[in-house]
């Protein structure tokens, strides 16, 4: 996409299938033809992150006309011990992308690291060609030799652990590349205020996946507009995540670092600590150095669309959380464990929004770990139990009660919802894939209904979450000054001690 007066990647995939030494056929979604997208007109990728879900969401991309997976990156070389939901889930995505039922028979384990990233776009764009051969992705051990040799990228799709985010999304925008990036945007707040400020003056196009058109939010708003609740007064929010494998303090012994990976890369701007399996690989969400807990891992899929749909345009002004506690044996006597660099096991958070310009000031409550609200009596009445992941809206006259993501929305109780006479059916869902939103929104140059100008509320809403967890009392937050006004020491959880090279 990008205009050059020198040749790259894109000019010579689409100018030349002939060299000196070979003789390769290119395939038609690189060439472009009738019904193709031209490679001129693709979007350049570069997907840094090549753990579970970075393999998980290659379909999508590498599926999409409109784009091209141009480079890779990942401090892992390759291994076969990450941690997935399934021990075949990955494997079987690849098979069926590659149409491939042999890929990946002789690994035990689950596979990722940049080289099964570099692989598996290879040779998804190579088995259309006579040679089944395709050679038109670099892969990067560190993202920033990546930035400093790649001219020609278009975008970045960040899907590093949390802590890379910010610093990554960053690094990109000042190389004039477009941003997509898995949530959250920053684990701290100060870091996301510096991604905010960048993304305002940057001319590119960025967006957070954690978006997604949810009609049922629509409804939901109709209903609130319409008074069959009454006043909004809180909104109630539940998970039963985490499902990676909580430690409530650092591990103590020393395993070696697993050839091929670079721990040092890995750790980023987090300061040196010895390398350990329980931090990697899909485990890293639940420490407060690498991750965002349960609250960013799926508040974001939840709260994003939500806050765009309500109109939720102001931060919370204070939180207050309680998390689990821990004991541990001591000889003959239980002592607390005082925790502070991991998420609780279970946790309950409370957000205190201020007015918006369509509502009126109102609790968000956070649940995760297994923990949720009450049976409300308008459920009761119905005989009814509440479902292990929902969503609820209370107003001072009636509830709205839905799945995680307000799925399904109902008015409760029965009697109230058959005496609404107004629309209960839910508008159309946009179709397509999730990378359909962002590619075209790169290809139009203009923001995308994900972009990180519209996810302030929502990011520092989760990281404020995290801070009042940290410091085990109510913070008060100015979103003006990124201030904690009523406890100084909390404020340092609003940032980080940087490793040196490393500070945004």
């Amino acid at each position: 996409m990008k205009s050059k007066n020198k040749m790259n990647r894109r000019t010579f995939i689409g100018s030349a299938s002939v060299t000196a030494t070979t003789i390769s056929i290119v395939p038609r979604h690189v060439l472009g033809g009738p019904g193709r997208v031209a490679p001129s007109d693709k979007v350049t990728v570069a997907n840094i992150g090549c753990g579970t879900q970075g393999l998980r969401e290659m379909p999508d991309m590498l599926q999409n006309e409109d784009i091209q997976v141009v480079a890779v990156a990942d401090p892992n070389k390759f291994t076969t011990n990450y941690l997935d939901w399934s021990p075949d889930g990955i494997r079987n995505s690849i098979r069926k992308t590659l149409d491939d039922p042999d890929w990946g028979s002789n690994y035990k384990g689950i596979p990722g690291g940049r080289d099964i990233g570099k692989e598996y776009v290879e040779k998804y764009y190579g088995k259309n060609t006579a040679s089944g051969n395709y050679k038109g992705c670099a892969a990067y051990e560190d993202y920033r030799e990546l930035f400093a040799k790649e001219k020609d990228i278009d975008a970045v799709k960040i899907m590093t652990p949390d802590h890379h985010h910010a610093y990554l999304a960053i690094e990109a925008m000042k190389n004039n590349m477009h941003v997509v990036t898995h949530k959250p945007i920053a684990n701290r707040m100060h870091e996301w205020k510096q991604v905010y400020e960048a993304a305002k003056k940057a001319k590119v196009t960025t967006h957070l996946l954690a978006w997604s058109d949810r009609p049922e939010y629509t409804l939901v708003k109709q209903w609130i507009d319409d008074g069959v609740i009454g006043t909004l007064k809180e909104i109630h929010n539940w998970s039963y995540r985490p499902v990676w494998e909580q430690w409530p303090k650092r591990p103590t012994d020393t395993p070696p670092i697993p050839d091929g990976f670079n721990w040092e890369l890995w750790l980023g701007p987090v300061q040196d600590m010895p390398y350990h399996p329980h931090y990697t690989h899909n485990v890293f969400r639940g420490w407060y150095d690498f991750g965002g807990g349960s609250i960013a891992d799926m508040g974001h899929y939840s709260l994003f669309p939500l806050f765009r749909v309500l109109g939720i345009e102001t931060p919370p002004v204070a939180a207050k959380a309680y998390g689990t506690t821990h004991r541990y044996v001591d000889g003959n006597t239980y002592k607390w464990l005082d925790n502070d660099v991991s998420f609780p096991q279970s946790s309950l958070i409370q957000l205190r929004f201020p007015k918006q310009e369509t509502l009126p000031p109102f609790n968000l409550f956070w649940y995760d770990g297994g923990m949720k609200p009450f049976i409300p009596e308008e459920l009761a009445v119905d005989n009814r139990d509440i479902p292990n992941e929902g969503m609820m809206f209370v107003g001072d006259k009636g509830k709205i009660i839905g799945g995680f993501r307000g799925e399904k929305p109902e008015i409760i109780p029965a009697s109230k919802r058959d005496a609404y006479s107004g629309n209960k059916e839910l508008p159309p869902r946009e179709r397509g894939r999730r990378s359909d939103t962002w590619a075209q929104a790169i290809k139009e140059n203009k923001n995308s209904n994900g972009s990180f100008l519209y996810a302030g509320p929502v990011t520092e809403a989760i990281n404020l979450g995290a801070v009042a967890l940290r410091a085990k009392k109510e913070v008060k937050y100015d979103t003006a000054s990124m201030k904690i006004t009523n406890d100084e020491a909390a404020n340092k959880f609003l940032t980080r001690d940087y490793r040196k090279g490393w500070k945004i």
